[in-house]
Protein backbone atom coordinates (compact mmCIF):
# COMPACT_ATOMS: atom_id res chain seq x y z
CA UNK A 1 0.00 0.00 0.00
CA UNK A 2 1.28 3.47 -0.81
CA UNK A 3 1.79 6.17 1.77
CA UNK A 4 -0.82 8.91 2.28
CA UNK A 5 -0.60 11.92 -0.01
CA UNK A 6 2.16 14.33 0.85
CA UNK A 7 1.30 18.02 1.00
CA UNK A 8 4.71 19.24 2.13
CA UNK A 9 7.40 19.51 -0.54
CA UNK A 10 9.01 16.07 -0.88
CA UNK A 11 12.73 15.42 -1.12
CA UNK A 12 12.38 15.16 -4.89
CA UNK A 13 11.27 18.79 -5.11
CA UNK A 14 14.61 19.99 -3.76
CA UNK A 15 16.26 18.39 -6.79
CA UNK A 16 13.79 20.02 -9.19
CA UNK A 17 11.69 16.91 -9.74
CA UNK A 18 8.42 18.39 -8.51
CA UNK A 19 6.24 15.59 -9.89
CA UNK A 20 7.89 12.91 -7.73
CA UNK A 21 7.47 12.36 -4.02
CA UNK A 22 10.30 11.29 -1.70
CA UNK A 23 9.83 7.65 -2.79
CA UNK A 24 10.01 8.52 -6.48
CA UNK A 25 6.28 8.05 -7.01
CA UNK A 26 4.37 10.31 -9.41
CA UNK A 27 2.33 13.07 -7.82
CA UNK A 28 0.41 16.11 -8.88
CA UNK A 29 2.03 19.26 -7.52
CA UNK A 30 -0.13 21.03 -4.93
CA UNK A 31 -0.41 24.62 -6.18
CA UNK A 32 -3.13 25.66 -3.70
CA UNK A 33 -0.86 27.97 -1.69
CA UNK A 34 0.63 29.69 -4.74
CA UNK A 35 -0.47 33.17 -5.70
CA UNK A 36 -2.62 33.68 -8.77
CA UNK A 37 -0.50 35.60 -11.28
CA UNK A 38 -0.65 36.37 -14.97
CA UNK A 39 1.23 33.70 -16.88
CA UNK A 40 2.11 33.44 -20.53
CA UNK A 41 3.92 30.93 -22.72
CA UNK A 42 4.91 30.83 -26.38
CA UNK A 43 6.05 27.78 -28.30
CA UNK A 44 7.02 27.01 -31.88
CA UNK A 45 7.28 24.00 -34.13
CA UNK A 46 7.90 23.10 -37.75
CA UNK A 47 6.62 20.67 -40.32
CA UNK A 48 8.61 19.91 -43.46
CA UNK A 49 6.77 19.10 -46.68
CA UNK A 50 7.10 19.63 -50.42
CA UNK A 51 6.86 23.21 -51.64
CA UNK A 52 3.85 22.31 -53.82
CA UNK A 53 1.89 21.19 -50.76
CA UNK A 54 2.83 24.27 -48.74
CA UNK A 55 1.51 26.45 -51.54
CA UNK A 56 -1.86 24.59 -51.47
CA UNK A 57 -2.49 24.26 -47.71
CA UNK A 58 -5.06 27.04 -47.71
CA UNK A 59 -7.15 25.41 -50.44
CA UNK A 60 -7.07 21.64 -50.07
CA UNK A 61 -10.12 19.51 -50.90
CA UNK A 62 -10.61 18.96 -47.16
CA UNK A 63 -10.61 22.74 -46.57
CA UNK A 64 -8.19 25.39 -45.40
CA UNK A 65 -5.58 23.39 -43.49
CA UNK A 66 -4.36 26.43 -41.56
CA UNK A 67 -7.79 27.26 -40.14
CA UNK A 68 -8.53 23.66 -39.22
CA UNK A 69 -5.09 23.37 -37.57
CA UNK A 70 -5.70 26.66 -35.70
CA UNK A 71 -8.95 25.30 -34.24
CA UNK A 72 -7.31 21.96 -33.41
CA UNK A 73 -4.46 23.74 -31.59
CA UNK A 74 -6.85 25.90 -29.58
CA UNK A 75 -8.95 22.88 -28.62
CA UNK A 76 -5.83 20.90 -27.69
CA UNK A 77 -4.52 23.64 -25.39
CA UNK A 78 -7.86 23.61 -23.58
CA UNK A 79 -7.61 19.82 -23.17
CA UNK A 80 -3.95 19.54 -22.12
CA UNK A 81 -4.95 18.28 -18.67
CA UNK A 82 -6.76 15.36 -20.37
CA UNK A 83 -3.64 14.42 -22.34
CA UNK A 84 -0.82 14.89 -19.83
CA UNK A 85 -1.62 13.16 -16.53
CA UNK A 86 -0.13 15.58 -14.01
CA UNK A 87 -1.18 18.87 -15.66
CA UNK A 88 -3.71 21.01 -13.83
CA UNK A 89 -7.04 22.07 -15.30
CA UNK A 90 -6.61 25.73 -16.23
CA UNK A 91 -9.20 28.36 -17.18
CA UNK A 92 -7.26 29.70 -20.17
CA UNK A 93 -7.71 33.39 -20.95
CA UNK A 94 -6.30 33.22 -24.48
CA UNK A 95 -4.94 30.72 -27.00
CA UNK A 96 -3.65 31.93 -30.35
CA UNK A 97 -1.78 30.25 -33.19
CA UNK A 98 0.07 31.78 -36.13
CA UNK A 99 1.31 30.02 -39.24
CA UNK A 100 4.22 31.06 -41.41
CA UNK A 101 4.57 29.32 -44.77
CA UNK A 102 8.16 28.96 -45.88
CA UNK A 103 7.99 27.26 -49.29
CA UNK A 104 11.60 28.16 -50.06
CA UNK A 105 12.67 26.17 -46.97
CA UNK A 106 10.15 23.39 -47.51
CA UNK A 107 8.49 23.90 -44.15
CA UNK A 108 5.76 25.66 -42.22
CA UNK A 109 6.35 27.30 -38.83
CA UNK A 110 3.60 27.24 -36.20
CA UNK A 111 3.73 29.50 -33.14
CA UNK A 112 1.34 29.44 -30.20
CA UNK A 113 0.70 31.85 -27.39
CA UNK A 114 -1.28 30.91 -24.29
CA UNK A 115 -2.23 33.21 -21.40
CA UNK A 116 -3.89 32.56 -18.04
CA UNK A 117 -4.29 34.10 -14.60
CA UNK A 118 -3.65 31.11 -12.39
CA UNK A 119 -1.42 29.38 -9.83
CA UNK A 120 0.58 27.42 -12.40
CA UNK A 121 2.05 28.06 -15.83
CA UNK A 122 0.88 27.32 -19.35
CA UNK A 123 4.04 25.97 -20.98
CA UNK A 124 2.47 22.56 -21.57
CA UNK A 125 -0.62 24.14 -23.10
CA UNK A 126 1.49 26.18 -25.53
CA UNK A 127 3.53 23.13 -26.53
CA UNK A 128 0.40 20.99 -26.89
CA UNK A 129 -1.26 23.60 -29.11
CA UNK A 130 1.74 23.58 -31.46
CA UNK A 131 2.04 19.80 -31.55
CA UNK A 132 -1.62 19.23 -32.36
CA UNK A 133 -1.65 22.01 -34.97
CA UNK A 134 1.34 20.33 -36.64
CA UNK A 135 -0.35 16.93 -36.52
CA UNK A 136 -3.44 18.48 -38.08
CA UNK A 137 -1.39 19.94 -40.93
CA UNK A 138 0.04 16.46 -41.44
CA UNK A 139 -3.44 14.94 -41.45
CA UNK A 140 -4.71 17.51 -43.93
CA UNK A 141 -1.77 16.94 -46.30
CA UNK A 142 -1.26 13.19 -46.02
CA UNK A 143 -3.35 12.49 -49.13
CA UNK A 144 -0.67 14.37 -51.10
CA UNK A 145 2.38 12.92 -49.29
CA UNK A 146 3.04 10.91 -46.17
CA UNK A 147 6.71 11.90 -46.15
CA UNK A 148 6.26 15.01 -44.01
CA UNK A 149 8.48 15.48 -40.95
CA UNK A 150 7.38 17.22 -37.75
CA UNK A 151 9.94 18.99 -35.59
CA UNK A 152 11.68 20.49 -33.86
CA UNK A 153 9.17 21.81 -31.32
CA UNK A 154 10.25 23.98 -28.42
CA UNK A 155 9.23 26.48 -25.78
CA UNK A 156 10.20 30.02 -26.80
CA UNK A 157 9.22 32.03 -23.75
CA UNK A 158 7.36 31.80 -20.45
CA UNK A 159 6.55 34.51 -17.96
CA UNK A 160 4.86 34.80 -14.61
CA UNK A 161 4.98 32.80 -11.44
CA UNK A 162 7.76 32.28 -8.95
CA UNK A 163 10.41 31.47 -11.56
CA UNK A 164 9.67 34.62 -13.59
CA UNK A 165 10.70 35.05 -17.21
CA UNK A 166 12.50 32.47 -19.32
CA UNK A 167 13.49 32.72 -22.98
CA UNK A 168 15.00 30.19 -25.35
CA UNK A 169 18.69 30.98 -25.69
CA UNK A 170 19.25 30.03 -29.28
CA UNK A 171 17.70 31.50 -32.40
CA UNK A 172 15.27 29.53 -34.51
CA UNK A 173 16.43 26.01 -35.40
Amino acid sequence: MTEPYQTAPPDGEASGLTHLNAKGEARMVDVGAKAVTERRARAEGFISMPRELIERLDRLKKGNAYEIARLAGIMAAKKTHDLIPLCHVLPLDFVGLQFESRPEEGRVRVESEVRVSARTGVEMEALTAVQVALLTLYDMGKSVTKGMVIGPVRLLHKSGGKSGDWRAASPEP
